[in-house]
């Protein structure tokens, strides 16, 4: 298995009923997030997204839509769900499909493999179904319905009635396993973020748990089930296997990818952290094979105080920001503005509120008025420093800080508290120049040391910052890096390692500054509809 140092990161495989929202696309850059962190901290990489096309809810969407199940899952991976991945600027290393034989095939080898060490078995059940969640429900996780619903149980995630299904279906024994998962919980504490989600499941486990039917003979859309074809698989038990089929697992040969990366970091939405927490780990321990390094159930995002819904017609389009805004501003405000972790409310006020202050104004004017000042009185090249004093010096302090602090929230996937460090340096670097006033030092001809010092630290405050908003930011930091000559002088910004930024000087005396364009440029009232 995986030994360090390797990170491998893993988003939900995301169901292909409709077109992706800004709920899922938080859900892709917070995992690119940590996996290009992770990449500049020098660390093998691998990171997986993909999508989800099989199920009952496919099914009646596509019937629906008068195409077949593939019909319809083809199109809207093409048109919808692979473009949202340049929206956001997400780098991923795949994207896996669960209609592709690379997957089913590895879904029925790891199922056979449970049926074959007798962890699956055939029975009856009856219970409540949600459609939406692909999932039978208690009575206890059910809402009493209101208005047209009134008398019937509705799921409380999707607001709409259950259905009472009996089938004959393939069960998997996971009631054996409520001990050694508690055990998992309690030897390893981080596995299940935050700790708020943490407590949810073990509470859940420690109730006990029932077997979980695993089949279904209703309908057919779905991988086959290799000793009973009259069966296909439940959606989940096929949809959670993807994140060792991508690694290229078989039974016989566990593969060069599984052996690197696995366990994997799986980012997933908290209203789907049971299914990874529980269902997930329980299946690995029955094939034999280890469990997930770390299951992160992150907030909901908040429209109008209700879950983002395309249903309840609260789904936005990322596409509907980015087109205003860049995907800069996109990645950056929704993993500052919300405790990652935590619900959060979306509004394009406060989106163009952070904009305005914290991009345009905060990081964005520094950049422009550092790299003009350069060209102006360093003739376009970046200057010696001469002695530091203590205001310089400072900023060398904040920027270690900043490191330490960031790197140590990343570790804990607190995104927010790790742009929060790195952001220091913005608001330090732009006291800075409000107290040391170069433009000022420059009309007096015996200071021009004191002014070379003054911008050389400012442009090394902007190589610490390019390189640590990097992963938060990819084209931004590009376009200063570039500007600041940083290419051509130390090489491409993909290649600086984040654990050695703090290293001073690494911009060299005589680096040819170029100009550089608003890296966020004014958005007029018009732009915003």
């Amino acid at each position: 298995m995986a030994t360090a140092p390797t990170f491998s990161v893993t988003t939900p495989i995301f169901y292909v009923n409709d077109a992706p929202h800004i709920g899922h696309a938080y859900t892709e850059v917070a995992a690119d997030v940590l996996a290009r962190w992770n990449r500049q901290c020098g660390v093998e990489t691998w990171s997986l997204t993909g999508t989800d096309e099989h199920g009952q809810k496919i099914l009646r969407t596509a019937v629906a839509n008068d195409v077949t199940p593939k019909e319809w899952a083809d199109k809207l991976v093409a048109d919808a769900w692979i473009p949202l991945l340049e929206t956001i600027d997400i780098a991923n290393d795949d994207f896996i499909r669960t209609t592709e034989e690379r997957h089913e095939s590895v879904v029925q080898a790891f199922l056979q493999k449970l049926y074959d060490d007798d962890f699956i078995y055939f029975g009856e059940y009856e219970g409540y179904y949600c459609v939406g969640c692909e999932e039978y429900k208690q009575p206890d996780d059910l809402a009493q319905g209101t208005g047209e619903f009134e008398g019937q149980y509705v799921c409380p995630i999707h607001g709409r009635p259950v259905e009472v299904l009996k089938e004959a279906n393939y069960f998997f024994r996971m009631s054996a396993f409520g001990d050694r998962l508690l055990e998992l919980y309690e030897t390893q504490p981080d596995f299940i973020q935050p700790d708020s989600l943490r407590n949810e499941i073990v509470s859940f486990v420690r109730r006990g748990l029932d077997d979980l039917s695993i089949s279904r003979q209703s309908f057919d859309w779905g991988v086959r089930v290799p000793w009973d074809e009259k069966h296909v698989f439940y959606v989940w038990f096929d949809a959670l296997i993807n994140y060792i089929s991508a690694l290229g697992w078989r039974a016989d040969q566990p593969g060069e990818l599984f052996q690197r990366f696995w366990p994997s970091n799986h980012i997933v939405g908290k209203d789907i952290a049971r299914f990874h927490a529980v269902i997930w780990p329980a299946m690995l321990m029955a094939a034999g094979l280890p469990t997930p390094r770390r299951v992160f159930g992150h907030g909901w995002l908040l429209v109008g105080g209700e879950k983002m819904s395309k249903s309840k017609l609260t789904g936005i389009a990322p596409a509907q920001i980015t087109d205003v805004f860049g995907s800069d501003a996109f990645r950056y405000y929704f993993l500052r503005a919300i405790s990652f972790g935590q619900d959060g409310s979306f509004s394009w006020e406060d989106l163009a509120a952070r904009y305005q202050a914290e991009l345009a104004n905060g990081f964005g004017n520094l950049a422009s008025r550092v790299v003009a000042m350069i060209g102006r009185y360093c003739d376009g090249r970046v200057p010696a420093a001469g002695d530091l004093d203590e205001a310089d010096a400072r900023i060398q302090q904040v920027v270690e800080l900043a490191v330490e602090r960031a790197s140590a929230a990343m570790d804990r996937f607190a995104i927010h508290e790790a742009i929060t460090a790195i952001w220091t340096i913005v608001d330090e670097l732009n006291g800075y120049l409000t107290e040391q006033e170069p433009w000022k030092v420059a009309k007096d001809e015996s200071k021009v040391e004191r002014l070379h010092t003054i911008l050389a630290t400012a442009a090394e405050g902007l190589r610490a910052l390019s390189v640590l908003l990097a992963p938060v930011m990819p084209k931004s930091t590009a376009q200063l890096w570039t500007a600041l000559g940083a290419d051509a002088a130390i090489g491409p910004l993909a290649e600086q390692r984040i654990d050695h930024v703090a290293s001073w000087g690494q911009l060299p005396a005589g680096a040819d500054v170029s100009t550089l364009p608003p890296l966020f440029p004014r958005i007029e009232a018009d732009q915003l509809g």
